[in-house]
């Protein structure tokens, strides 16, 4: 019984971390770091203060750990359909569309609007968004470069600049286009296609 107790209080504390986490997230995009107020994101979550200072001990804290829950949850629903894709292009496009639905509901342009909000600061949150921006534009350069092995993408840019372009079609659509299901998908993919120097029109909705 005793072991059963403990069971049930750890899982009501993940229950609490993960709607505070998701609230946070949502709170960020809308209003960023700045103007991002503690109580409402606990308000939103349905949970009092109290209960988000047990969990977190600051605002900062609250951001870091929302950092790692959106890689956590972006790499087990978008990882696997990189993944299954044998051919790099098809991998790309499928991280484009992928990415277009986690963003659906999530808050991810979080990530986004942190990185504007502290372009050229000294600060833990701006240092962790620009590692975990790397690392998607490494991801992107290895395809690149294997679909240009491969001959499915053609020569053009440094295969890093390419993958920075990639990058910014991927979160520039993504965030104008929020909230446009289904089509948000569909023209994600659609504008990495065309910063791969392949045919947009080629790109259709699934």
């Amino acid at each position: 019984m005793h072991v059963r107790n403990r069971e049930s209080q750890a899982d009501r504390s993940a229950r609490t971390r993960g709607a505070l986490l998701e609230s946070a997230a949502r709170g960020l995009s809308r209003y960023g770091y700045g103007h991002l107020k503690l109580e409402q994101v606990a308000r939103e979550a349905g949970y009092s203060r109290g209960a988000l200072y047990h969990q977190f001990k600051d605002k900062q804290d609250l951001t870091l750990a929302v950092l790692d829950w959106i890689g956590e949850t972006w790499m087990q629903q978008v990882g696997p359909q990189i993944e299954r894709e044998s051919e790099p292009v098809a991998a790309l496009l499928a991280l484009a569309r992928g990415h277009a639905v986690y963003c659906r509901r999530t808050g991810a342009r979080v990530a986004t609007a942190l990185r504007i909000e502290f372009s050229g600061q000294d600060h833990p949150v701006g240092h962790e968004v620009e590692r975990r921006y790397e690392q998607l534009v490494k991801r992107c350069r290895r395809l690149i470069n294997a679909g240009r092995a491969a001959g499915t993408i053609p020569p053009g840019p440094p295969a890093r600049t390419l993958a920075l372009a990639f990058v910014g079609a991927l979160d520039g659509t993504v965030s104008a286009l929020a909230d446009r299901a289904p089509l948000d998908e569909l023209l994600t993919a659609r504008a990495v296609a065309g910063v791969l120097g392949l045919d947009p029109l080629a790109v259709t909705q699934t």
